[in-house]
């Protein structure tokens, strides 16, 4: 996991894997003390939902509405709706980013949809229902938290040690861990997002679209590789015609390099602007995680120091910005460490070429606490004989990622593999 090196709790750990199944992973939204509930995609034989929409009121222009789906990319799923009601993707907002490969619930809102459309939408994996009307759209951040059920596989331990293990972490867990960005803030499989964030913020446009085209994961199938290759290359038009339908991103920023031959800036400009602020958030994220990993170095841990931002007593984290200012003390010594090794400053990060990657900055606490935790079925493994697994559920407050507190749980980096 990018930038996560400690563990801070000491009972041993399940092992296993987590995410062989979508349903093994669901993610509700809380909003506004309201559950999304998952629904339709974990029953056997889901029946068809008819959406049903009220009369809208005067001076109520966002339809607020529950989407349900099963592995889908929020962004893809966002990019579908608009095109069934023929308007722009920016009619379209959330709270939160969801997982890809899990069965996902969360409120969206779209400004003045066309209601006859939206009553016959029908898509593959997506669901959307409990429509309301408001008088406000629903923005990035406007959420409590999140709910997750998760089952984690191939465990190789009897069902009385998952539960004396369980029972200990869980009691661990409830007084915070190190609140890390998890894998899922750096770009799935390529984990490329935050090193695209930082030639960004280093004007290093060129490197930035050619890392963004060329880097490779091993788990891509061979055409996408074969064209991350030739796009290395500097042969746009072969690896423009060797993508894949579905790397809508990449085919764009080529067919903007071939037609405008050295515009990089131009070709990161195909990209959505929340993608691009992806990228800068994503360094942020991971210098974030490595001034954990120095508060631990240093010996100082999770704990506040003399002086230290806090928020109801947990420290808060460094997100660097161009308004950002350093910490009192052995905090702020060490955040200039950072800074210094990466060879940038705060005033690096309103990016002047690129205006929609700055950051003006901000902090995060440096705890995450769960709430709610509860083991749910301890059972024998249907897909791994002679193995158990473990269903459990727990709540997060927003921006706390699962994956952090499962790997926590498991003790091990890479929560999908079956070592």
């Amino acid at each position: 996991m990018t930038g996560i090196k400690y563990f801070f709790t000491k009972t041993p750990g399940l092992g296993g894997r987590i995410k062989l199944r979508y349903a093994d992973f669901i993610v509700e939204e809380i909003i506004e003390d309201k559950l999304c509930e998952v629904k339709r995609f974990i029953c056997e034989n889901p029946k068809a939902e008819k959406l049903i929409i009220p009369q809208k009121e005067p001076g109520k222009e966002y339809l607020h509405l529950d989407l349900e789906k099963i592995n889908k990319d929020l962004h893809d799923a966002i990019r579908y709706i608009a095109r069934f009601l023929h308007c722009s993707r920016s009619r379209i907002s959330y709270a939160g980013i969801k997982d890809k490969r899990a069965i996902t619930c969360q409120r969206i809102s779209i400004w003045n949809p066309n209601i006859e459309l939206l009553q016959k939408f029908k898509a593959k994996g997506i669901v959307l229902r409990n429509a309301a009307w408001s008088n406000r759209k629903i923005d990035l951040g406007d959420l409590k938290g999140n709910r997750f059920t998760v089952t984690i596989r191939n465990i190789a331990l009897s069902k009385e040690e998952i539960e004396k293990i369980l029972r200990e972490c869980f009691s661990e867990l409830e007084k915070g861990i190190a609140n890390y960005f998890g894998e899922q803030r750096f770009g799935g499989i390529r984990n490329i997002s935050h090193l695209v964030g930082k030639e960004i913020i280093k004007e290093n446009y060129k490197n930035a679209v050619m890392l963004y085209l060329s880097a490779t994961a091993c788990e891509e199938e061979s055409e996408t590789k074969k064209a991350r290759e030739l796009a290395a290359k500097g042969k746009f038009k072969d690896a423009l015609r060797t993508f894949p339908a579905k790397y809508r991103y990449e085919k764009a920023m080529l067919h903007h390099l071939i037609e405008n031959e050295g515009d990089f800036i131009g070709a990161l400009r195909k990209l959505p602007r929340k993608i691009l602020f992806l990228f800068t958030h994503a360094y942020q994220a991971y210098l974030f995680n490595e001034l954990i990993n120095k508060r631990v170095e240093h010996g100082i841990g999770l704990k506040a120091v003399e002086n230290e931002p806090t928020e109801d007593g947990i420290p808060l984290g460094l997100l660097p910005g161009y308004d950002s200012k350093f910490s009192p003390g052995i905090i702020g010594q060490l955040e200039r460490e950072l800074l210094r090794e990466h060879k940038i400053t705060f005033a690096d990060f309103k990016v002047k070429k690129l205006k929609e990657c700055s950051s003006a900055g901000s902090r995060r606490k440096i705890i995450m606490k769960p709430k709610n935790m509860r083991v749910l079925e301890i059972a024998e493994d249907e897909f791994f004989a002679g193995r158990r697994s473990c269903k459990i559920m727990f709540e997060l407050d927003k921006g706390c990622y699962a994956t952090v507190l499962l790997r926590e749980i498991m003790k091990k980096n890479d929560l999908y593999s079956e070592e």
